[in-house]
């Protein structure tokens, strides 16, 4: 637990990267055009996420209308850190990765865009969202998430250096 979507990003990009190198097949176009839509899975993993009662957010403030009560869990509103993963990595991100297809990038660029903006929307949705039992926060206030999705953003940041510095 901690990392399945970071280690799942790898596991794909190195999997593209030999299925593509294998077939002759060009790379960072394909993985441009994959990453428009890759948001669209992201949503709806967390609405799989949401019905299943898993990934629940942080205690929420009684104020607010829309926290959650996750009976399996404990008594205590919280908040459904699932749905706001949904609109911030999934109906954001491809807002953003959508609003990308009609530019002229550098080929990979979009990769770069990917990784950031879901480095971006991540690190937001762990302020609401519950640390992994195992692991708890890290330094009294950071989860996995946030750290991962820091090197991602850093990652991001580079490639997206690189690329354009190629151009």
């Amino acid at each position: 637990g901690g990392m399945s979507f970071h280690g799942g990003l790898v596991g794909a990009l190195v999997a593209g990267f030999y299925y593509c190198r294998k077939h002759g097949l060009p790379f960072l176009a394909l993985a441009d055009r994959f990453f428009i839509v890759a948001p669209i899975g992201l949503g709806l993993g967390r609405i799989g996420n949401f019905i299943n009662g898993e990934l629940w957010g942080r205690p929420a403030p009684a104020w607010l209308p829309w926290a959650m009560v996750y009976p399996h869990v404990d008594p205590i509103p919280r908040h459904p850190s699932q749905i706001y993963e949904m609109l911030l990595e999934g109906v954001a991100l491809f807002g953003i990765m959508w609003g990308t297809r009609k530019r002229p990038w550098p080929e990979g660029a979009r990769i770069g865009v990917f990784l950031v903006g879901y480095a971006v929307m991540r690190i937001i949705a762990e302020q609401f969202r519950e640390p992994d039992p195992q692991l708890g926060f890290l330094f009294d206030h950071i989860t996995m998430g946030m750290l991962l999705s820091s090197v991602m953003l850093l990652a991001g940041g580079a490639w997206l250096w690189i690329v354009w510095r190629r151009r």
